[in-house]
C-alpha cells in the first residue's frame, strides 16, 4: 500500500458521508431491496443505538447498523455488483466536493475514512476523482455467500416482523435499559432474541459475524497509522468529520494539536472538534485546508477568530482562485464557520442541524 501515501508534510483526512456525498447510502440500499426498508433499518438503527451507548454490549459499537442489516440485504437478492450499481445510480455529492478533493490533493496526503460499504466509496472515488486505495472503509463481499430458499423466506419474516415493531424511544439521559418506557424494552427483548439468538445458526450469520464496520475506533486508528506510514506528527492532520463514527478520530487530532473540523456536524462532532464549519458547499473546506498547509493549526483558528472575507484576503493565505469562487459563490456574507466552545454549543447545534438537513435531504440523527 506504498502508492497510496505520495507525499510528505501534512496530512488532510474527511469521513465521506457529509463532509463530501449527502446519502446515507446503507439506509439508501435498505429502502430500495427490502420491503418496507425504510422502516426496518430505522428500527435497526434504534437498536443499534441501545446496545452501543446504553446496553454498551461487548462487540457493539456505533456504525455496526451496517453489519446486523447485511443478512437481510442478501435475502433480498443483493450481490456485490448491484451494491455498486445502486451506490453509482443514487450517489449525491455535497456541492463543491469534487473541486475541494482535487483540489486538496494537490498539496497534501488526501485520504477518506469511511464507515459505508467498500461498493458505496468505490462508487464515491470515482465520481470525485479520488484513488480508491488512499480509503479506508468497511470491506465485504456479498458474493461470497450462498443462502438456500428457506433461510431466505425466513429472514424476510424476520424483516418484515421488525419492520412492523414501533421504533425505539429512547429518553436523552436513558443510561440503561430500565430507562426506557415500558413499551420499548419488550422491543429491545424482541430484538435481542433475534440478532443474538435465532439468527445465529444461519450460514448468513457470518456477514454479522466476519464483518467489522469502520467506527469510531477504527477511524481514529486509521487516522494514527496514516500519519505513522507517512512519518508525519499527528499536529500535521487536518480531520473532517460530521458524526459519532468520527468522534474518536477528532478527538485524536485536536488532542496532538492538529486540526479537527466538524462540517455540517452534529452534537457527537460538535463536541470534539476544534471548529464548526456549516455550509452548503465544500470550499470552505478548502479554503481552510490551504490555510492549515500554509499555517498550520494556529493560523486557522486565528482567521476563524475574524471570519469574513476581508480576513481571508488579508491573510495572504488563501489562493487568489479559491477568493474569487468565494466571492461568486456567497456574495452577501460567507458561511459560519465558528471556533467551537461551551457557550456557543447549542447554538452551533442547531444552525448546523438545519443545514445538514438541507444538504443532506433529512436529518439523519
Amino acid at each position: 500500500m506504498d502508492e497510496a501515501f505520495p507525499f510528505e508534510g501534512k496530512v488532510f483526512v474527511s469521513d465521506l458521508q457529509g463532509p463530501v456525498t449527502a446519502n446515507d447510502n446503507a439506509r439508501e440500499l435498505t429502502s430500495a431491496l427490502i420491503e418496507n426498508g425504510d422502516r426496518f433499518f430505522q428500527a435497526v438503527s434504534r437498536y443499534e443505538g441501545v446496545l452501543a451507548n446504553i446496553v454498551r454490549k461487548d462487540g457493539v459499537k456505533a456504525g455496526d447498523t451496517l453489519r446486523l442489516i447485511l443478512p437481510f440485504l442478501k435475502a433480498y437478492g443483493a450481490t456485490d455488483s448491484s451494491l455498486l450499481r445502486m451506490s453509482r445510480e443514487g450517489l449525491r455529492t455535497v456541492p463543491g466536493a469534487g473541486k475541494t478533493m482535487r483540489y486538496v490533493q494537490e498539496f497534501m496526503s488526501s485520504f477518506l475514512v469511511s464507515t459505508s460499504y467498500e461498493h458505496y466509496v468505490g462508487a464515491a472515488c470515482e465520481e470525485i476523482g479520488f484513488p480508491f486505495e488512499n480509503a479506508f472503509c468497511t470491506r465485504l463481499s456479498m458474493d461470497m455467500y450462498d443462502l438456500e430458499d428457506w433461510e431466505s423466506q425466513t429472514l424476510r419474516n424476520l424483516a418484515q416482523e421488525i419492520a412492523r415493531m414501533p421504533l425505539i424511544e429512547v429518553p436523552e439521559n436513558a443510561r440503561n435499559v430500565r430507562d426506557l418506557g415500558q413499551d420499548d424494552r419488550p422491543l429491545v427483548r424482541r430484538m435481542e432474541e433475534i440478532f443474538w439468538s435465532e439468527m445465529t445458526d444461519l450460514s448468513s450469520y457470518q456477514l454479522i459475524s466476519q464483518v467489522n464496520p469502520v467506527g469510531s475506533d477504527e477511524k481514529a486508528t486509521s487516522v494514527v497509522e496514516i500519519c505513522k506510514r507517512l512519518s508525519v506528527p499527528l499536529e500535521d492532520c487536518m480531520y473532517v468529520g460530521d458524526g459519532v463514527t468520527d468522534v474518536r478520530a477528532l478527538q485524536v487530532v485536536r488532542r496532538s494539536g492538529g486540526l479537527s473540523l466538524a462540517f455540517n456536524g452534529n452534537v457527537h462532532a460538535l463536541r470534539e472538534a476544534d471548529v464548526a464549519v456549516i455550509s452548503d458547499n465544500t470550499i470552505i473546506t478548502s479554503v481552510l485546508a490551504e490555510v492549515f498547509y500554509r499555517g498550520g493549526r494556529e493560523a486557522v483558528l486565528e482567521m476563524v477568530e475574524e471570519w469574513g472575507m476581508d480576513e481571508l484576503r488579508r491573510s495572504g493565505l488563501v489562493h487568489d482562485y479559491l477568493l474569487r469562487e468565494c466571492a461568486r459563490l456567497f456574495p452577501g456574507r460567507l458561511p459560519t464557520v465558528r471556533r467551537i466552545d461551551k457557550d456557543n454549543m447549542a447554538s452551533l447545534v442547531e444552525e448546523s442541524s438545519r443545514m445538514r438537513a438541507k444538504v443532506r435531504g433529512a436529518p439523519l440523527d
